[in-house]
């Protein structure tokens, strides 16, 4: 595993996220119904580990085959859901910028949870540094533990959530993927 590195927000993230969006739109522009740019590096100002995170996004569960099929065509491997339900990760193709790809049906936690966090984190600079200082912390903390690194943020977000009105079903639900392997 590569050790964990947090590094202060670089603007070309979003042209990464622009010029991979726009290679991905055309194989499913008729299943997705967007494709969101969500993660760390998303939120202007936030520190972050350099890999963009990506969400197409299909109207129902029913649609995730055909998404799935569809960005096999531009060379992505289903990797399955890695434990988080309603969201479907893939393997990046040779040569692609550091990205991670997922796809989430609308109705799924895990795309509520992050458009959730991300639009806090957007909408409160004085979180968003919180945060990311939170983050480069932990890196340095647990540079080879993703899994303490990933729990060590797990209070921050469900603070975040609660906020944002979701129910302590779903926070448990979130809390019990983030600390599932410590």
């Amino acid at each position: 595993m590569n050790p964990i590195v947090v590094v202060e927000y670089d603007p070309g993230w979003v042209e990464t996220f622009e010029r991979l969006r726009s290679q991905i739109w055309p194989a499913v522009s008729d299943v997705a119904t967007a494709i969101e740019h969500v993660g760390s590096t998303s939120v202007p100002g936030l520190a972050a580990k350099p890999i963009v995170d990506i969400t197409v996004v299909v109207p129902t569960v029913a649609d995730v085959p055909v998404g799935i099929a569809r960005l096999g065509t531009l060379g992505y491997v289903h990797s399955g859901n890695l434990g988080v339900e309603g969201r479907e990760a893939f393997s990046t193709p040779g040569g692609a910028p550091r990205h991670h790809l997922y796809l989430c049906p609308s109705d799924s936690l895990a795309l509520a949870n992050h458009l959730a966090v991300r639009d806090h984190l957007r909408g409160h600079p004085d979180a968003a540094r919180d945060y990311g200082d939170l983050k480069k912390d932990l890196a340095r903390r647990y540079a080879a533990n993703i899994d303490g690194y990933t729990e060590g943020k797990t209070d921050t977000i469900l603070r975040i959530l609660r906020s944002a009105g979701f129910r302590s079903e779903q926070l448990d639900a979130i809390a019990r993927i983030n600390r599932r392997a410590v």
